[in-house]
Formats: structure tokens, C-alpha cells, sequence
């Protein structure tokens, strides 16, 4: 979700393992040329989504990254088999209230422009979490714990999965 702490997270990770850090959003805005706002506006909802399973497929087939998807990436099946098979996919899951802290002062969420952006993640959460579920092969709480403390439970945890599918 929006907010969970998947770039921030993501680059900790990245930087741990040696890895390089793509962020699914910078990708397609540097594809397009433009900010995420802007597409939403000229094509909508439909329009972003059909470009963000074109950049996922083109970003899934480097190897050795640590990718940040968006949040709605796993609407679409394909990117959720994409995602599930390509690599292995962490569930960074947060609570409502933590999400609506982390993104209330953000003007870049197009979805969160409502008159009710908390009930909107409320939402939200509520149709993607199962999706979520469904193509994570790990699941962290974020919570309040540091970037630091997490990103060192990832590495144990990546380890550990890593070795249980060996």
C-alpha cells in the first residue's frame, strides 16, 4: 500500500544486499516523461494502470534489484503472476491509521484526493490486502519500528526462505 514504506525500505535493502534499487513509479514517470499525477489526469485510472503492467514487465526481467512496485500493481492479474514468479515479493502491511500518517501531507497520491483520504486507504487496503496476500512469498509489519531494525529482519527472513526453497 501507499505509504507502507516500500521505497524507503526498498533502498535500505538494496543497499544491504548490493543490490540496485528500481522504484516501479520513477521508472514509468521517466518512460513518460511526466509525473504520475499528470497521467492519471490526461488518461485516468485505466490509462496508468495499462502503463504500469508495460514498465513491470520490462523492470522484471533485470536481475539482481530490489523493485518498489506501486501500490496498485497486484490489481492486475498478470503483474500478480509476474510478480509471484519473477522474484520474491514482500507484503511491507501497515495499519489504516499508520498509512494515513505516513501519506497525509503527500500531494503526489492521486487516489488519496477525496474528501475523506483516510477512508479512502480504509478502502483500499480492504480490496488490495487479500491481493497482497495472495502474491507475497514474505509478510512484514511496518508499524513503528525503524528502517534499520526492519530492513536487518528482511535479510534474515530473505535468508531463511531462501534456504527452506533451495
Amino acid at each position: 500500500m501507499m505509504g507502507s514504506g516500500k521505497t524507503t525500505i526498498g533502498r535500505g535493502l538494496a543497499r544491504t544486499l548490493g543490490r540496485e534499487f528500481v522504484d516501479l513509479d520513477h521508472e514509468l514517470e521517466s518512460r513518460c516523461g511526466v509525473r504520475i499525477p499528470v497521467i492519471f489526469e490526461i488518461e485516468g485510472e485505466e490509462g496508468f494502470r495499462k502503463r504500469e503492467a508495460a514498465t513491470l514487465e520490462r523492470c522484471v526481467t533485470r536481475r539482481n534489484i530490489v523493485l518498489a512496485t506501486g501500490g496498485g500493481a497486484i490489481l492486475a492479474e498478470g503483474n500478480r503472476k509476474l510478480l509471484h514468479e519473477q522474484g520474491i515479493v514482500i507484503y511491507l502491511s501497515a495499519s489504516v491509521d499508520e498509512l494515513f500518517r505516513r501519506t497525509a501531507r503527500d500531494r503526489n497520491r492521486p487516489l488519496l484526493r477525496t474528501a475523506d483520504p483516510r477512508g479512502t486507504l480504509r478502502d483500499l487496503l480492504q480490496k488490495r490486502e487479500p491481493l497482497y496476500r495472495e502474491v507475497a512469498h514474505l509478510t512484514v509489519e511496518t508499524g513503528c519500528t525503524p528502517v534499520y531494525s526492519l530492513v536487518k529482519s528482511l535479510v534474515s527472513k530473505l535468508q531463511a526462505y531462501e534456504i527452506k526453497q533451495a
